[in-house]
């Protein structure tokens, strides 16, 4: 990718999702609105969950899914149509029986701008009562083997 610049990521080795900014994502004021960005947010979430072997079939399964409980996003520049964006995400608590943490970076390669910083905090739930419940044996491996150190994970009650 000529020309982009080398990105600093908040934290290393991150899951990445390549985005380009389509006309249908930018708002009245000609940037990315920022519904856009809690889709993407979402989208980067399950690629890499799924990446990791969380499937759907596997929350199916289990009768179990993590489920979003607050998201932060502290927008630092705009994104623009056309734009080339990665967008990074990593897994960075897991309290080992319900409630996990994520942390995501939003870069423009082409300046090496940071654009968006947020965090999200997930509750296992049982799928079918939409009930808060202790994650299955499978999560619980997937999402503890996956937390990076050094990241905003989970407030300690």
């Amino acid at each position: 990718m000529t020309g982009d610049r080398a990105i600093e990521w908040d934290l290393p080795e991150p899951f990445c999702l390549e985005i380009t900014v389509s006309d249908d994502d930018t708002d009245r004021l000609g940037h990315a609105n920022n519904v856009v960005y809690v889709r993407w947010l979402e989208d980067v979430s399950w690629a890499h969950i799924e990446s990791l072997g969380m499937t759907w079939a596997l929350h199916e399964e289990t009768g179990k899914a993590m489920a979003i409980t607050r998201t932060e996003i502290d927008y630092l520049a705009s994104a623009n149509a056309g734009d080339r964006l990665l967008l990074g995400t990593w897994l960075t608590g897991y309290d080992g029986r319900f409630r996990s943490s994520r942390q995501f970076q939003l870069v423009r390669p082409a300046d090496g701008k940071t654009l968006v910083r947020a965090l999200s905090t997930h509750a296992c739930v049982d799928l079918k009562s939409q009930r808060p419940a202790r994650a299955p044996k499978a999560f619980a491996e997937i999402l503890g083997s996956a937390v990076v150190a050094g990241g905003r994970g989970l407030a300690v009650d």
